[in-house]
């Protein structure tokens, strides 16, 4: 009998429990679904997280400060806000956003196309900007520039995989055949250098968006990119669908803002302003001279070791010995110090003009950078350390990760590292997980090394030291 009764407590202490325990839950709150941060929470936390891919006309690093025109937009419109600017970098457009739909970020920066497959997920906003993609050709070779497709049948055209090669596919599907589509398959060509090869006369027609092409023509003034061969894609910005507040923010932004003095020259930099640097000698060689500077470079070289005469080399190539040289990504002076640069490394603010303080700064710079590359054999040192100058230290990190991965020596420079900093612009070779900077225009760094080298075994033969 005792032993029912406790078995019958026991029953009623478990029904008792279960009910209790089930009233708990009944009335415990849900969890509260993840709230993504609209306007007012981007405002509260002080930054603004945005989300982009790295190219020549998004985002990049150059000389150690970052740049791009959807990256300078962004900062314009982080200021607007009051808050500080954070960019993250996907792989891909498919990447953006996932990471978005994620709260990985709150805006993407980026000519994102627009497709109604993504409006419920997505608010378009921004700058709504019209797409296509054209033929690159010389404006200046010796066949007139093709007017219209059909002028296409019959020519050979260079392109990568991807939309380039199809779109090229579908065009000659239309014209009936007849387009001599040369596809690219090598992951050591990059659409760049295809268009670096039309500038150069070596082929004679590829296809790029137009924005690309755009910023190419600044480096190579003899294309003529205004044959479209695509329709018209319309892309912008883009936020989440349930950050409407955000998107308002930025369409207010832009409609304000595309009139503004920062925009303008944000524009001018990427897609108007020369990208060449002009050279032609100031002093005669046969005078024993090489610049007005001569005895600049002779004095300051000698702080680190160097021979004056590649110093001048240096300085020929980077400002054709003009004090008053500005670059279109705001490079100053004689040697063309970024202004970041040129503070950290003690230069008086208004002096960037100042030839001996142009010198004095750049000279400290390079012995700092000597500094970080002490594993290289010193007869190789000088090559990594004018590469770092012109492009910044982490892209020749990068290039001699890139080296050693694919079997080069990470410690030689000419036909081993610097076929890495051209690499450099390939998206199959920049996304890699052992680069840490991202995407780099690498011809310019690499014909900067060669062309100071060069020069300067010319000044060693004809002036003495």
């Amino acid at each position: 009998m005792k032993r029912g009764k406790t078995i019958f407590y026991l029953l009623l202490l478990a029904l008792a429990w279960t009910f209790f325990a089930g009233g708990c839950r009944k009335h415990r709150p849900a969890a509260k679904p993840a709230v993504h941060a609209d306007l007012p929470q981007i405002k509260d936390s002080g930054q603004l997280v945005v989300l982009t891919l790295y190219s020549s006309t998004t985002y990049f690093n150059y000389r150690g400060q970052e740049m791009g025109f959807q990256y300078e937009l962004c900062e314009q419109f982080a200021q607007s806000l009051g808050v500080k600017l954070k960019v993250k970098v996907a792989r891909n457009a498919g990447e953006l956003i996932r990471m978005l739909l994620a709260g990985e970020g709150d805006l993407i920066a980026y000519n994102l196309p627009i497709t109604r497959d993504r409006m419920d997920s997505l608010i378009y906003c921004g700058n709504e900007v019209i797409t296509h993609q054209v033929v690159v050709q010389r404006s200046n070779g010796r066949a007139k520039p093709l007017t219209d497709v059909t002028q296409l049948v019959g020519k050979e055209v260079y392109v990568k995989p991807g939309k380039y090669y199809e779109r090229l596919v579908n065009l000659d599907q239309e014209l009936g055949g007849g387009i001599l589509i040369r596809r690219m398959a090598s992951d050591s060509i990059s659409l760049e250098d295809l268009i670096t090869e039309v500038a150069r006369g070596k082929i004679a027609y590829t296809v790029a968006d137009d924005d690309i092409a755009r910023l190419n023509k600044t480096y190579y003034p003899n294309l003529d990119i205004r044959l479209a061969v695509s329709f018209d894609q319309r892309a912008s910005w883009a936020v989440r669908a349930d950050c409407p507040l955000l998107a308002e923010a930025v369409d207010r932004w832009h409609a304000e803002n595309r009139t503004s003095p920062a925009y303008a020259a944000s524009m001018k930099r990427y897609f108007e302003i020369s990208k060449s640097v002009p050279h032609s000698p100031i002093l005669s060689l046969r005078e024993g001279k090489i610049s007005h500077y001569d005895g600049l470079f002779k004095k300051y070289a000698a702080q680190i070791g160097w021979d004056w005469r590649l110093l001048a080399s240096l300085a020929y190539t980077e400002s054709n010995f003009d004090t008053t040289a500005v670059s279109w990504a705001g490079a100053r002076g004689l040697m063309q110090l970024m202004p970041r640069t040129a503070r950290a490394m003690g230069m008086p603010e208004g002096k960037e003009a100042n030839p001996e303080e142009s010198i004095k700064a750049a000279v400290k710079y390079l012995g700092i950078t000597t500094r970080s590359f002490t594993e290289v054999p010193e007869g190789e040192r000088i090559n990594f350390v004018l590469a770092s100058y012109n492009s910044g230290i982490g892209h020749v990190f990068d290039a001699m990760a890139l080296a050693e991965k694919y079997g080069s020596n990470k410690y030689v420079w000419r036909d081993n590292v610097e076929k890495f900093v051209l690499l450099k612009s390939n998206e199959e070779y920049f996304t890699d997980p052992v680069c840490k900077h991202g995407y780099f225009r690498g011809q310019e760094t690499y014909n900067f090394v060669r062309e100071i080298m060069g020069r300067y075994e010319q000044y060693k033969k004809k002036i003495p030291r």
